[in-house]
């Protein structure tokens, strides 16, 4: 299982890569292997405030559909327009082509609860 260092993850297997004041945000390598072929995204939150936790989209797989929860407070900037026709790309590269959305991290956003790689590999198992 891959686990990228530099990169931030949450308990529901999203990870995030804070850049100044933007997120990019996706599903971890762990969460795409247990979903399965990925077949759909569907993310309608693009310039929504959302909090820490909220659903900010879904992914559909063959077997199950699965709820996307935001790691950190703040706007949906954009939305990987990509995985509209490839949404395949979660599975075969989930931390590069395959990111979700990216975000403009809000004042109030604590990214101390965030996990390291180390801290997430230990939640997995």
């Amino acid at each position: 299982m891959n686990t990228p260092s530099e990169l931030k993850y949450t308990k529901d297997h999203e990870w995030i890569k804070v850049e100044g004041d933007t997120a990019t945000i996706g599903i971890t390598d762990y969460a795409q292997g247990e979903l399965g072929d990925i077949v759909f995204v569907d993310v309608d939150t693009v310039d929504e405030d959302l909090n820490e936790g909220d659903v900010f989209g879904s992914v559909e797989a063959v077997k199950t559909v699965s709820d996307l929860y935001l790691p950190v407070a703040g706007t949906v900037l954009e939305i990987n327009a990509d995985l509209e026709d490839q949404p395949e790309l979660l599975n075969t590269d989930p931390y590069g082509k395959g990111w979700i959305i990216k975000l403009k991290i809000s004042d109030s956003a604590d990214l101390s609860t965030l996990l390291s790689a180390e801290e997430y590999q230990e939640v997995v198992g």
